[in-house]
């Protein structure tokens, strides 16, 4: 079974950057779309951005357009959220999730059920 977990989160000032890590094992990484998606205090789960198996669909919610960017090495089993300009509305648990059949980006950060889940990394922004 692939197993994911999430790194790189931590606290930031306003304005600041960071960049998540979400490692995958346990199975075949390269069919695999994943999503990543944050949980504010009292909140839902929200579909940050999404990246195709192959890597070359892309897709980011309007909040994050410009400042975040989604990437993944396939060889080091790795998909990668640079976060840039970050504000203190980004504050929250990011998660990144996994599915072995789902083919658009967008697609991928709609669904939150029947998708695999790491274990979270908190993304604090505050001055």
């Amino acid at each position: 079974q692939l197993q994911l977990v999430e790194s790189g989160g931590g606290l930031v000032q306003p304005g600041g950057s960071l960049r998540l890590s979400c490692a995958a094992s346990g199975s075949s990484f390269d069919y695999y779309a994943i999503g990543w998606f944050r949980q504010a205090p009292g909140q839902a789960h929200e579909g940050v951005s999404c990246i195709s198996s192959s890597g070359v669909n892309v897709h980011y919610e309007d909040s994050v357009k410009g400042r975040f960017t989604i990437s993944r090495d396939n060889a080091k089993n790795t998909v990668y959220l640079e976060m840039n300009n970050l504000k203190p509305e980004d504050t929250g648990v990011y998660y990144c999730t996994a599915h072995p059949t789902i083919t658009t980006a967008q697609v991928m950060c709609r669904l939150s059920h029947n998708v695999l889940w790491g274990q979270g990394t908190q993304v604090t922004v505050s001055s």
